[in-house]
């Protein structure tokens, strides 16, 4: 395949900054025999996030930064001086991309809106100073507590194109051709196989100035599953469209068997797909009568709805615009949206393993409204370590 900016893949290794050490030190003046115990504590370390930003539409920014680390926390200092905060690191990605662990391959995240911030590792906490450890019976604790570690997590991203009706069809079937007709996209269309190498969006206008975006992805053929052709790489970018739009020419042989056999290749991708709302569009019918469509919609199966097209002289658009439309927001589309629960419930074949700490980031003054995606235990009171003052 040739080189292309169209990036919807990357794999990189973050890592979260480590907390800074708790200060050990006794207060000295002049005059002050019994100063006691003043260390600092250590600043905690960088934490690592993603941010949807719109005007990202590929992932060719992080194809070459294969290393995102954030910065350590500063160790604590005398007179109660605390350790500077470790530099935060945002990763800006587009809307619609999906995280995994590169190594489980379990989910991780999902940012799909613009401005919406992710804590992707969370930095480490900062030790106590020895000024915490004060007691009655303990005026002069010579130990401190030291920064907890980084995190460090190799990441899988996968840009997902968000769309509302998804293009599925073979090669030359006429899925550029509809979105150059129906939409200002111009996709590249030519008479020869696998003319489209990536996906594209196009903006389709429809009545009352409403409008709904329809993605087109190369086609697929029989044992795309098994790595023939383009393979399945591109089909999650049709994974979160609402409906799902099949394109057969109208001058194949067996119009019901080509809608099974990309039917089936679907299913072997992710079986979930096969739950939405499917429409099956007969292309490049200026070559057909009357006569034969009506033999044609004979053999087609009774509870798919379809629609005979031609691109080209404009036969049948109406009719499928409002096909698309009465499908996209129809009662059993809101209700099977709404069972979800969340919004990627459904869109990712993974599992998915997900822990949330927002009452913990909001006891400690971080960010509001933020998903943290890892954590680690704060060190117990056996990990506190113990050193000799003498050393500092």
């Amino acid at each position: 395949m040739a080189e292309t900016n169209f990036i919807d893949y990357v794999k990189i290794i973050c890592r979260s900054g480590k907390g800074g050490r708790g200060s050990m030190h006794m207060h000295r003046a002049k005059y002050q025999p019994n100063g006691g115990p003043d260390g600092g504590d250590g600043g905690r370390g960088g934490h690592i996030y993603l941010r949807g930003n719109r005007n990202y539409w590929t992932l060719l920014h992080l194809r070459y930064q294969r290393h995102v680390f954030a910065g350590h926390g500063g160790n604590g200092g005398k007179n109660g001086s605390h350790g500077a905060d470790g530099s935060d690191c945002y990763i800006d990605v587009p809307c619609g991309t999906v995280v995994y662990d590169a190594e489980s391959g379990r989910f991780l995240c999902d940012v799909t809106d613009d401005g919406q911030v992710v804590m992707l590792l969370k930095g480490g906490r900062g030790g106590m100073g020895n000024k915490h450890f004060a007691t009655a019976t303990n005026q002069a604790p010579r130990y401190a507590q030291p920064g907890e570690p980084m995190q460090e997590l190799t990441v899988i991203m996968e840009l997902k194109l968000l769309a509302d009706v998804g293009l599925v069809g073979f090669p030359n079937a006429g899925k550029s051709t509809l979105v150059n007709a129906v939409s200002s996209a111009r996709p590249k269309i030519a008479g020869y196989p696998f003319t489209t190498l990536e996906p594209s969006l196009g903006i389709v206008s429809y009545r009352d100035n409403q409008s709904f975006v329809m993605a087109d992805i190369p086609g697929i053929i029989e044992g795309a599953s098994e790595g023939k052709g383009l393979g399945l790489r591109f089909l999650r970018h049709i994974e979160r469209n609402s409906v799902l739009l099949f394109m057969v020419p109208g001058d194949t042989d067996d119009i019901r068997h080509e809608y099974e056999v990309l039917l089936g290749e679907l299913e072997t991708f992710n079986p979930e797909m096969l739950e939405k709302q499917r429409i099956l569009a007969i292309t490049k019918c200026d070559l057909l009568d009357e006569e034969l469509m009506d033999m044609l919609s004979a053999e087609l199966p009774t509870d798919l709805p379809h629609v005979f097209i031609s691109a080209v002289t404009g036969m049948g658009i109406a009719a499928l615009k409002d096909c698309l439309w009465e499908a996209m927001n129809s009662e059993s589309n809101k209700l099977a949206y709404s069972a979800t629960g969340e919004r990627h419930a459904t869109l990712v074949h993974r599992d998915k393993d997900l822990t949330f700490l927002q009452e913990e980031m909001e006891a400690e003054g971080e960010l509001e409204d933020i998903e943290i995606v890892d954590d680690i235990e704060m060190l117990d009171d056996e990990d506190i370590e113990y050193v000799d003052i003498d050393e500092e």
